[in-house]
């Protein structure tokens, strides 16, 4: 990065993902009184979306509630891979959960995959649906990765699952072996989910935006919902947690339990063809690719740069690599669009999905490690079921409350000692830097009448303080230059550069400082 100009001019100076940028978003009112319905879902993505559809078509009075705006969350900010092939897995999955956990595994997101297929189809929504194999490979020389990727293959095959091992592809790159999994697709969500939300309003549903529900929750006579500052209740039957971090935690201590995995991506304009395929590397740096058509216009979207929310210093330089990897790849004309996204992680990697506890009728969904196509569909059609008391062959599998000692304990020994680090680390640091120091559209830490603060200094000159302490478990938040945000190294909590909250798990803004 130069360090005389810090926006490259060949990348967009603001985020927009591809998918909001080519849609035109609807809009709905916040919830401005007491509200009662059978069922309320809360969260506005792929999840929440086709959880309210189903239950709608089911017959059920639904209210769809959403913190911010839909699509606003991780499901706008997607590669959208419609895909069972969820990176290196199925080998872990049948040393820790068995043959039969295994092809569960890969027969339900296999199944969600066709069930939104099948629903495209019957609504007649124009999403640009495409089917495309999708393929993982290793880099050559790299015969770590090599031997892993042989070992899922392996899995595979004990599985019966319809993988092909391939030592080329058709992208210009050379690979150490890849597999190969066919008839997996892609699509515009934004497209698709329009469509399903119109179906869900037709049948009578009912959707709430910039409503935000508190995790204090009421069991007698039914359930009650809180919106954040208790200005209002909602009374249900039935509540949905598909919100990312579940609104109610309900003693499971879900903050624990999952981390924050954040990638970034660019859609690009690319100078040679792109046959086809949809792509993921399975070593360091990890690289996803897939083509888009819509309007006319043939993009690539190149994707990778995985780091730990709120643990990467300079973030820029993520698209910058990835510039460099699609240049090399296959040339760029221009970039029009370039985002980045979190999502949620497992100790074990498989997503929780069910009743949060048999006392409260309160499902939750999370946890779905980026592949929220599949696994978001997946949790909807499960929890639809379970509440309409129709079993579900997956239950154990997603189980929300289970856990695995291996590989469980380690990772959530990993994780946790993270976090101690990160609370310890972020009160530790030291700046000799000044509001005076920050230039037009800069943030960082300050010192500002002797205390460490967070300032951000817009375009126009104005200076935006915070306390940059996160308000849901008191680590300190760094800056995120690229998106102009704070962020929670901890647990993954997002905020604006004035401190409004992102994304979860906390739903307090951050606190002005005390100047």
């Amino acid at each position: 990065m130069d360090p005389e100009n810090k926006w490259p001019e060949s990348l967009p100076k603001l985020p927009e993902s591809l998918w909001r940028g080519t849609t035109e978003l609807p809009s709905f009112p916040r919830l401005a009184e007491d509200h009662a319905t059978d069922i309320a879902v809360v969260g506005g993505g792929i999840t929440g979306i086709t959880t309210a559809y189903l239950l709608a078509e089911a017959g059920c009075k639904v209210t769809l509630l959403e913190g911010s705006e839909l699509f606003a969350g991780t499901t706008g900010f997607t590669t959208a891979k419609i895909t069972a092939q969820h990176s290196l897995i199925y080998a872990d999955l049948l040393k820790h959960f068995g043959e039969h956990g295994a092809q569960s595994y890969f027969r339900s997101n296999s199944e969600s995959l066709e069930w939104i297929v099948q629903t495209a189809e019957k609504l007649g929504i124009s999403c640009g649906l495409a089917r495309e194999d999708a393929y993982l490979y290793s880099n050559p020389g790299d015969t770590k990765m090599l031997k892993q990727l042989e070992d899922e293959f392996e899995a595979y095959r004990k599985l019966g699952l319809p993988g092909e091992w391939v030592d080329y592809v058709s992208l210009p790159i050379r690979i150490g072996g890849g597999i190969k999994l066919p008839g997996q697709a892609r699509f515009h969500p934004l497209a698709y989910l329009k469509g399903l939300l119109q179906a869900f309003l037709d049948k009578g549903g009912i959707v709430y935006e910039h409503t935000t529900i508190s995790r204090d929750v009421e069991n007698e006579r039914g359930l009650t919902l809180f919106t954040e500052r208790g200005q209002h209740r909602i009374k249900c039957r039935h509540a949905v947690s598909a919100s990312h971090y579940p609104f109610y935690d309900g003693g499971e201590m879900y903050f624990a339990r999952l981390h924050a995995d954040r990638a970034y991506c660019l859609a690009f304009e690319p100078e040679t063809d792109y046959e086809g395929g949809m792509y993921l590397s399975v070593g360091e740096p990890r690289r996803s690719l897939r083509a888009v058509e819509w309007e006319g216009r043939r993009l690539v979207i190149a994707a990778g740069e995985n780091h730990k929310a709120g643990q990467s210093g300079c973030t820029i330089k993520h698209y910058e690599n990835l510039e460099v990897f699609a240049g090399e790849l296959l040339g760029i004309r221009r970039i029009p669009y370039r985002w980045s996204t979190q999502d949620l992680v497992t100790v074990d990697r498989v997503p929780y999905i069910g009743k949060i506890s048999e006392d409260k009728e309160i499902y939750v969904a999370t946890g779905f490690a980026k592949w929220g196509m599949t696994a978001g569909t997946l949790a909807a059609r499960m929890i639809a079921d379970q509440i309409q008391r129709k079993p579900s062959p997956y239950t154990e599998l997603y189980d929300p409350s289970r856990f695995k000692a291996n590989p469980g304990i380690k990772n959530l020994l990993v994780q946790n000692a993270n976090v101690a680090k990160e609370l310890i680390t972020g009160k530790m640091e030291f700046t000799l830097k000044k509001i005076d120091d920050l230039g037009l559209d800069e943030g960082g830490i300050v010192r500002h009448d002797g205390k460490r603060v967070g300032a951000y200094r817009d375009s126009e000159g104005g200076v935006h303080l915070v306390d940059r302490t996160c308000t849901h478990m008191g680590c300190e938040c760094e800056w995120n230059e690229s998106e102009r945000s704070w962020d929670c190294p901890c647990h993954g909590s997002r905020y604006s550069y004035d401190g409004e909250v992102i994304e979860g798990p906390a739903t307090l803004p951050l606190a002005k400082p005390d100047l």
